[in-house]
């Protein structure tokens, strides 16, 4: 088992720059497991309805958001990650409580999220570190996209959105000194998240 100084651990990124690529052989490589951010959407979507969180519900309740300006689609996404900091700290001071490790990876993780000193009421002590993918070139978003799902045909607006809202998570995490790693390369993404992770203090503003 690799050795860890964190208990939690936070990957973001944008839609599209390589989370699940990198997350799962990450837990693999600390022997933690893994929670998907996807997954407690559906969970609050289930038990809440649009009246009760709007922002939550705002993606399935508004269809043709996605024709929106890019600018305005990127603060939605900022807003519902803001909607869904609750559930998130929730879970995060569950694992710091517990002492059970994770990985937790999505979209909708904020650099702010991931700079609190304290989760529900436990404090974070360093035992959270977080680590934010970014791919800046749409171009390269729309390849992702067609590789991931071919079915779906070019997605050249979603990609711009993704590039938008990456650039806004990196700068966001550099002013709080949270590392980004640029997500290409990929034969070498791992090993840069790997290296920042097993510096002393992952909190170093560096970028990969």
């Amino acid at each position: 088992m690799n050795e860890r100084d964190w208990r939690v651990l936070l990957l973001g990124g944008a839609s599209g720059t390589g989370k699940s690529r990198v997350s799962y052989p990450l837990a693999r490589r600390y022997r933690v497991p893994i929670v998907e951010v996807d997954d407690l959407v559906l969970a609050v979507q289930r038990m809440t309805t649009p009246d009760q969180q709007p922002l939550v519900h705002y993606w399935d309740t508004h269809p043709d958001a996605a024709g929106l300006p890019v600018s305005r689609v990127v603060e939605l996404q900022v807003a519902v990650a803001e909607a869904l900091r609750p559930a998130l700290e929730a879970v995060i001071g569950n694992h710091l409580e517990t002492g059970t490790p994770v990985v937790i990876e999505g979209d909708y993780l904020l650099p702010a999220l991931a700079a609190q000193d304290s989760f529900a009421g436990r404090p974070a002590d360093g035992r959270v570190r977080a680590v934010f993918l970014h791919e800046p070139d749409a171009g390269q978003l729309v390849a992702n996209y067609r590789h991931r799902e071919p079915h779906e045909g070019e997605q050249h607006s979603r990609a711009q959105v993704s590039a938008r809202y990456g650039d806004w998570l990196a700068a966001r995490a550099a002013e709080l000194e949270i590392p980004v790693v640029t997500a290409r390369p990929w034969a070498t993404t791992l090993r840069r998240v790997c290296a920042l992770l097993d510096a002393p203090d992952g909190r170093t503003g560096t970028r990969g």
